[in-house]
């Protein structure tokens, strides 16, 4: 699937039909491919990040210009609220795989096709919710907000 073309599609018909469109010089955006190498904000931007896994978005989150850590490592790991590996961990189908908490991080890059979304931080941090609502609407990622709203 062309996911970049589909995004672009996306963040410019919302924008445009909102009045305030994103000119395309002042995003971009990364397919890492599957297997993935994370990597970190640029200065001055801020970011959309996209796992991908067997048809469907597993999570879809976002980083302001000040959290490289959470766009970066993040998800792979159990050091904060809300990660990738946690809700993996999490889930019993997934956990029918074989994936462990000591592998987790690695199944994520090794099996998760990630595309990144680098957005201008002088556009400000609506834009950014807006990216990755734009996203989750579309998408319904599979860990997004509570069982119970899903």
């Amino acid at each position: 699937m062309d996911f970049v073309s589909e995004f672009r599609q996306y963040i410019s018909s919302v924008t445009t039909a909102l009045g305030k469109p994103l000119d395309d010089s002042s995003y971009e955006i990364i397919d890492r491919g599957v297997p993935h190498k994370p990597a970190g904000l640029p200065f001055g931007k801020m970011g959309v990040y996209t796992f991908w896994y067997n048809g469907r978005f597993l999570k879809i989150g976002k980083a302001g210009p000040n959290s490289d850590a959470r766009f970066r490592s993040q998800h792979y790991g159990f050091n904060a609220a809300s990660t990738l590996a946690g809700s993996i961990m999490s889930d019993s189908e997934m956990l029918a795989l074989g994936i462990t908490e000591g592998d987790a991080g690695d199944w994520i890059k090794k099996n998760c096709r990630r595309i990144d979304i680098l957005i201008d931080a002088s556009v400000g941090i609506f834009a950014l919710e807006l990216v990755e609502g734009i996203l989750h609407y579309v998408y319904e990622p599979k860990y997004e907000g509570f069982k119970t709203q899903r």
